[in-house]
């Protein structure tokens, strides 16, 4: 077999085996759904309170200046944020991955070659005959040197745009915590008025039922009762003296939850509590379904996560195929220092090679199937998305709605057992009523007022979610 058949032999099987090697994949990608109902509780009203801005959904100044604060020193806010900047350095770096690298190259080398290699026997010949050239120091050399990976297939390129679909899903990560922080600042903020407010009813029992102490004593003294009803009437009074400690220190706690919010030693929150009662529970505006994957941040961090899981599909099927390269150098090179910068010194090389993988392809082949499996968690991440938000909003819109009923039906309760409390003072002033039934009504008067404030507290609650589920807050 001649020297040319066996070039001819080998060509051919080099490129059998590269289109072996070449062999691509078929992407497998699951495809997301969508589809959500039509409107929430068959209505079809496109109007949407989460395009109010949160300072006129929550028309109060000091609830206002907490946010602010927060949205300035909040901590996991500010950690974030930092995040955001390191996606953003991500994409700067895929982005350079695609353009040639250049770098300047300067050294010096020294070598001492065996006497019966080439070079060792060509030094020893000048050192017998030192005036045949000059001497050599070693090699010298000054240059640069460029390298650049053809992006044939748009694989850097690919990778560059997943990064910059990460970098916004990092947003939308911000936009979600702000939403998150704005709907916790407000609920904690309610839940203060709340609590000054039940401190208030329980001291103005505890005046009421001391005042009704005293007047026991006076009818003991005139032995219309016995000791039997003062211990009942003081024990009572004991005992309703007792829950406002309970309350103050739920005061102090949720105080410094919104301190923490606001990323601030412990200090007292300014609160409008008496307008607690009068708050506004109109103007709650749910919108469709279809709203939710624009207005939802999570549910936009988790699209622009699947849209990134499916490019990284097409990166990693993009390594199954093979990777082109050209090199590049130009400097000056020399075996003396003195020669360094003569124009015969001048060298350069250029360079272009493919490169394929063949055999043992395993890695790749483990990280092909790994971005799959990750396009389809991504694409049950988005789906869950979308049914958690869908669910949240009708949930939430389902408390206002119950708890706004419910308030005006234990609203009728406590003005009747407030004129029961007056109705039964006045029957036992004049001997026509036990003292049992006086401590009976003054405790389900003090239990209904405390659940009032329970159910309008619940029903802010229900306010505040409705906003947060329909992805109102940060904008």
């Amino acid at each position: 077999m001649t020297m040319k058949t066996t070039a001819k032999y080998l060509m051919l099987l080099t490129s059998i085996a590269w289109l072996a090697a070449c062999k691509v994949p078929a992407i497998v990608s699951k495809q997301e759904n969508k589809n959500v109902p039509s409107g929430f509780n068959n209505s079809t009203d496109t109007s949407n309170s989460a395009t109010i801005p949160w300072r006129t959904y929550f028309n109060d100044a000091y609830l206002t200046a907490l946010i602010d604060t927060a949205l300035r020193n909040n901590q996991e806010l500010n950690i974030v944020l930092r995040e955001i900047e390191m996606s953003n350095n991500e994409v700067m770096a895929r982005k350079g991955e695609y353009l040639p690298f250049v770098q300047l190259r300067a050294g010096a080398l020294t070598d001492k070659s065996g006497k019966n290699t080439w070079n060792g026997f060509n030094e020893e010949d000048l050192k017998a005959n030192p005036d045949k050239a000059p001497k050599y120091y070693g090699d010298f050399m000054i240059g640069a040197a460029m390298s650049w990976e053809l992006d044939v297939w748009k694989k850097l390129r690919t990778a560059k745009k997943a990064a910059v679909l990460r970098y916004l899903s990092t947003i939308e990560g911000k936009n979600f915590l702000i939403t998150n922080i704005v709907g916790e600042i407000a609920g904690s903020y309610y839940e203060l008025m709340a609590l000054d407010n039940m401190l208030a009813i329980i001291e103005q029992n505890i005046e009421l039922q001391n005042n009704a102490l005293e007047l026991v004593k006076l009818e003991k003294n005139a032995a219309k009762v016995t000791q039997l009803a003062v211990n009942r009437f003081e024990a009572q009074l004991l005992n309703t003296k007792n829950l406002q400690y309970a309350i103050k220190q739920q005061i102090v706690e949720t105080e410094n939850r919104i301190n923490l919010l606001a990323g601030r030693y412990p200090q007292p929150i300014l609160r409008n509590t008496a307008s607690f009662n009068q708050l506004n529970m109109d103007g709650i505006f749910a919108g469709i379904p279809s709203q939710l994957l624009i207005h939802r941040p999570d549910i936009r961090q988790a699209e622009l996560e699947l849209a990134a899981a499916k490019l990284d599909v097409q990166v990693a099927r993009a390594n199954f195929l093979p990777s082109f390269r050209l090199t590049a150098g130009v400097g000056l090179d020399a075996f003396n220092p003195a020669f360094v910068f003569r124009p015969s010194a001048l060298m350069y090389e250029l360079a272009a090679d493919a490169v394929a993988p063949l055999i043992n392809r395993r890695a790749i082949t483990a990280a092909y199937f790994n971005a799959n499996e990750k396009q389809t968690q991504a694409v049950f991440n988005y789906e869950r998305s979308i049914l958690i938000a869908h669910l949240e909003v009708v949930n939430q819109l389902s408390k206002w709605s119950n708890y706004k009923q419910s308030y005006d039906t234990k609203a009728k309760e406590v003005d009747i057992l407030n004129q029961s409390t007056v109705i039964s003072n006045n029957l036992f002033r004049s001997a026509r009523a036990d003292y049992i039934e006086v401590l009976l009504t003054q405790r389900e008067a003090l239990d209904s007022k405390i659940e009032l404030i329970e159910i309008k507290l619940k029903q802010l609650d229900a306010k505040v979610n409705v906003y947060k589920a329909l992805g109102g807050g940060w904008n």
